[in-house]
Order: structure tokens, then C-alpha cells, then sequence
């Protein structure tokens, strides 16, 4: 018995050892992540007080910081007993520091012209823009919430892997565009989803394969809005006409709530699955509801199921998780997003403006396209050619707020956005021939005022002609009964000129 025994206890002492070197492993592997937590944040600390001085290096040394901070957290996710949890404290007290809320195109504005509410913050007060947590902490959060574990809640298969190479090479502009659009308006979309429970990468996913963040955006179907909603299937979830005829399927707020709805109400009937319920949203909630019943359960990738769907829903699947995929891992695979200074902010007319003069007197402001499709999406009622009076409130950015007290209420950049909306190409052809002689006026009745028409040509548009005859294009289609958004004519079609001056 006695060797049975020795040989028990040297088992349970070699096993209890190789626990502790294992447990000892960890912990040194742990303690060595919190460390290179502590130095990027000791970084970071000194990029602000490089900001402060007006270093040019601190802005790039602080983004350094944060990526180091993102390998970190990624590092803890793997390391069996890391809490990345706790290393989320390290962003809490960056948040004061906020070095992304410093503008380096900030060309000098006086703070009052930036923002004529400015004033000093007092003692304690924390800045508003602190608020907004860095992106990696973002990330990092999202990964961490339980609620938000994306990536375990679907399949990384090769058929999102042809996604994802898709969208890093030909559509690598597009999802470079929905990215930067839906950063202005995520303040808008994302608190119906993480109320809801819902991964923000879903959300992304969706609106970058449906319109790439144009708000405005129809399809040949009719879908309509970032979310691309049919007609009925809004109305059932609270979208349509409301009243003063916008169509809230366009409203970023809205359509975002009503996709929530549509969301859990799919994952509800299909057991939480993911896929099947962006395959209802693609290829009709009736059809993936039978095609579940029909196959016992079984998820989107069988061949039993996936067969039954079409061929767009079975393109339109991967590439909606790809596109989440990427918004979660952009470093893993050479991505670096476009740094947006959305901060939302109320901007009121000082003097009456359409949406194109904006853009132009706004100028770039540190942006690579300039705000037109900002103000389309942060406004979707109202039409890009539309003179909108003064004490008209339309929503932008602080940013925005600066350069239009800067730019666009005086001076000569405002006199010429002005000068440039109001051209008439028609006044540039120049009429020749002799001169028809004009017979002395006769005294004759007044004759009635003949209502003026135009024959729509191929290629025109509602606004063209509108800006043609110096119209509202708004007013000019409640005369002829064309539908807004869209205003759809067609040529040949005789316009009324109700109220045109041209």
C-alpha cells in the first residue's frame, strides 16, 4: 500500500506545483499587462501637457498612446484572469485630460466667435466635450459588455472573410464614407441599440451595407433612409409620412429606433440568431421565419437553410457582419478610421441660407469633403437648395458653429457662397439678331395673367429648375403635386411656375 500512497501524494504535489507555476505565469503575465497599461497612460499625460504647450508632436503621440492602450486590452482578453474591466479605469481618468477634444484646426477662433454661448467653466465643472470617451476605450468597453460580445454572437467563416477583403479593396472608399457619416450621427442612432441591448457593430453593419450613412438614400425597391426601410414595413414600425409630408424613414433618429423594434422582434421568432435576422431584414421576415420552422432551428450557414434564401440576402448577410467585424478590429487588419470632431451643437440663421450655401461658405474646416452631407444627414427635411429663413435651427457640429460665424454671416466668402447659389446658367447665353421693331403701345384692358409653364427636359430635376427660375423647389411642388422627398418628374411633363421669379 505504501507506494500506492507515495505515489498519490507525489501526483497531488506535482499537480498542486504546476498549478502554482501556472497561477504564478498568469499573475506575472497580468502584472506585466498593467504595467504597459501604466506607461501609455504616464504617455498620454505627457502628450496633454505636449498639446498644452502647442507641441505639434502631442496630438500624434497621445493616438500613439491610445493604440498601445487598445494591444493592451486585447492582450488582457486573452490572459486567463485579466479583468479588462479594471484596466478600463485608466480611461475614466484620461476622460479629463480629453487631448482629442483640441481642435488642431482650430485657425485661431476667438472662443466667443466659436460658440457665442461660450463662458469660462467654473471650479469642478468638467468639460462637455470630456465626455466623449477615447475610441479605443469605446472598443474596449463594447468588447468587455456582455451584453455587446459581438464577436461570439456570430460565425467568422469564409464567406465574411470574401467580406472583409471586399470591403478593404474595392468598397474600402464606402466604408470609409459610412464610417465618417455615421460618426456625426451616432449620437442620434446608438442609444436605441445599446438600450435595446444590441451590438453597436450591428448597427454600423447594417447602415454601411444598406446606404453607406446617406440619409437620403432610395433604392429601385423603395427602400428608404440610412436603414433602408419599404414603405409598409415602416409604417408598422412607426415610420412615414408625419404630417408636414417629410418621411420620417429618413430621420437618423427614427429609422434607427424603428430597426431596434424590427431587430428584437426578428431575434425573438428566430432564437437570437444573427444572421437569420439580418436575412429577414434583407429577404423578408416571412420567408426566414419559414425557412427556420421548416429546418428544425438550424442557423443561417446550413446548407438547408441557406440555400432557401436568395442570392442577395446571401451576399447581403457576410457583408453586414464583415463591415461590424472591421468597426470592431479596425488596427488587426491596417485600418485607421477618420478622426471626426462630430461634438453636436444647435446652429440658428442669423440671415436667410440653403444648405448649399452653407457648404460653401463653411468651406473644408479640417474635413476632407466639406459638411454638405453633415447638414443632409443632421437635416434630412429639409431640400439642399431650399433658402431656409433666419432663426432657422439646424442642427451641426461645434466646429460647424465656429466656421459659420466666422465665414458665413460677412465677408467676402459669404458674399460669393451667396453669389454662387444664386446663378442663373440661362443668363449666360447671350441673344443676337436684329432688333424687332416694337409698335407704340396701344390703351387696351388689362389682360389676365397668363399662368407661365415649362416643359420638363431630359436630365432636369425639380431643384435645377427651381434654382432655374428662382423658386422654392418645396413651393414648386406643392403647385404641381409632386411628392417630397424625392420629387420625381419626368421629361415632357409640364411644370407650373407658381411664384417663380425667373
Amino acid at each position: 500500500m505504501l507506494p500506492v500512497v507515495l505515489s498519490v501524494s507525489l501526483a497531488t504535489l506535482l499537480a498542486s506545483g504546476g498549478a502554482d507555476a501556472q497561477s504564478r505565469r498568469d499573475q506575472a503575465a497580468i502584472d506585466q499587462i498593467n504595467q504597459r497599461m501604466d506607461a501609455a497612460e504616464a504617455r498620454y499625460r505627457e502628450a496633454m501637457v505636449m498639446v498644452g504647450n502647442a507641441d505639434p508632436e502631442g496630438v500624434a503621440q497621445a493616438d500613439q498612446a491610445l493604440e498601445d492602450m487598445e494591444d493592451v486590452m486585447a492582450d488582457c482578453a486573452g490572459q486567463r484572469g485579466c479583468s479588462p474591466t479594471t484596466l478600463l479605469a485608466s480611461y475614466k481618468r484620461l476622460l479629463k485630460l480629453n487631448a482629442d477634444a483640441r481642435d488642431p484646426y482650430a485657425e485661431d477662433l476667438d472662443p466667443a466667435d466659436a460658440d457665442p454661448d461660450h463662458r469660462e467653466l467654473a471650479e469642478g465643472e468638467t468639460d462637455p466635450l470630456a465626455a466623449d470617451v477615447p475610441e479605443a476605450a469605446q472598443a474596449a468597453a463594447l468588447l468587455d459588455d456582455p451584453r455587446h460580445r459581438f464577436d461570439e454572437m456570430v460565425k467568422y467563416n469564409p464567406a465574411v472573410q470574401a467580406g472583409i477583403r471586399r470591403w478593404l479593396t474595392d468598397m474600402r472608399p464606402s466604408l470609409m464614407n459610412s464610417y465618417e457619416n455615421y460618426q456625426y450621427m451616432r449620437h442620434l442612432m446608438w442609444p436605441h441599440y445599446e438600450r435595446a441591448g444590441l451590438p453597436e457593430a450591428l448597427l454600423f453593419g447594417i447602415m454601411a451595407k444598406e446606404s453607406n450613412g446617406r440619409v437620403h438614400s432610395r433604392s429601385r425597391a423603395g427602400a428608404a433612409g440610412p436603414m433602408q426601410f419599404m414603405y409598409a414595413t415602416g409604417q408598422r414600425f412607426g415610420l412615414g409620412p408625419d404630417g408636414t409630408g417629410f418621411d420620417t424613414r429618413f430621420d437618423p433618429y427614427a429609422s434607427a429606433e424603428a430597426s431596434v423594434r424590427y431587430l428584437n422582434e426578428r431575434m425573438r421568432e428566430l432564437n437570437s440568431n444573427i444572421e437569420l435576422a439580418l436575412a429577414a431584414y434583407n429577404g423578408g421576415e416571412g420567408r426566414a421565419k419559414r425557412v427556420y420552422e421548416a429546418n428544425g432551428g438550424k442557423d443561417f450557414w446550413d446548407e438547408s437553410v441557406y440555400n432557401q434564401f436568395p442570392a442577395e440576402t446571401r451576399d447581403y448577410v457576410p457583408m453586414v457582419i464583415a463591415a461590424a467585424w472591421l468597426f470592431l478590429h479596425p488596427k488587426q487588419y491596417g485600418i485607421e478610421f477618420p478622426k471626426v470632431d462630430a461634438h453636436p451643437a444647435a446652429l440658428t440663421l442669423s440671415q436667410p441660407a440653403s444648405i448649399y450655401e452653407l457648404t460653401i461658405c463653411l468651406g473644408n474646416g479640417g474635413t476632407r469633403d466639406g459638411y454638405m452631407r453633415v447638414l443632409r444627414n443632421l437635416n434630412p427635411r429639409y431640400e439642399a437648395d431650399s433658402r431656409l429663413p433666419a432663426g432657422t435651427t439646424l442642427n451641426v457640429t461645434h466646429r460647424m458653429v465656429g466656421l459659420y460665424n466666422r465665414w458665413c454671416t460677412r465677408g467676402a466668402r459669404a458674399e460669393l457662397a451667396r453669389t454662387l447659389v444664386l446663378s442663373d446658367p440661362d443668363r449666360a447665353i447671350v441673344r443676337s439678331g436684329p432688333a424687332t421693331p416694337v409698335a407704340p403701345a396701344r390703351a387696351a384692358a388689362p389682360a389676365a395673367k397668363r399662368l407661365r409653364m415649362h416643359r420638363v427636359q431630359r436630365g432636369e430635376t425639380l431643384s435645377s429648375i427651381a434654382r432655374r427660375f428662382s423658386c422654392g423647389t418645396r413651393e414648386l411642388a406643392r403647385a404641381n403635386g409632386i411628392r417630397p422627398p424625392s420629387y420625381i418628374i419626368k421629361p415632357g411633363q409640364q411644370i407650373k411656375l407658381e411664384g417663380c421669379r425667373g
